[in-house]
């Protein structure tokens, strides 16, 4: 595809805009938890979940912008980790614990997204040699 390093990037950018949104609604005292908090209680802690999707985001946009070959297959496997995070995140979020979150649409972009982003590295756009 023509546009599709250009596609990757966009999908990078707003995957980590998606950290900032919300993602789950706890049902009982109606916290709403993103990808920086990650607080319910002292027992349930989900972290700070935007620095791995920050990391993994900003390699793939600079591997995004190279032209070389070892850095479009590099890409593919950071890409694949950026996915599995964001699968994690949706299955940890989502989770039923005494009662089910409300899922907000944060967390399905993020999975859209990092499924965007494994997609496009899959498309590298190769310059020809004419040797």
């Amino acid at each position: 595809m023509k546009y599709s390093q250009h596609i990757g990037i966009f999908a990078a950018f707003l995957l980590i805009l998606s950290c900032f949104i919300p993602w789950i609604e706890t049902p009982i005292d109606h916290k709403i938890l993103n990808g920086i908090n990650g607080y319910i209680s002292e027992s349930i802690t989900f972290g700070k979940q935007y620095i791995a999707h920050t990391f993994f985001s900003g390699i793939a946009i600079l591997l995004f912008l190279s032209s070389k070959v070892i850095s479009k297959r590099i890409n593919i496997f950071i890409c694949f980790l950026n996915l599995s995070w964001a699968i994690k995140n949706f299955i940890l979020f989502s989770f039923c614990r005494p009662e089910c979150p409300i899922v907000k649409p944060g967390l399905y972009l993020i999975v859209f997204f990092a499924i965007t982003m494994q997609i496009m590295s899959f498309l590298p756009t190769l310059k020809k040699n004419n040797n």
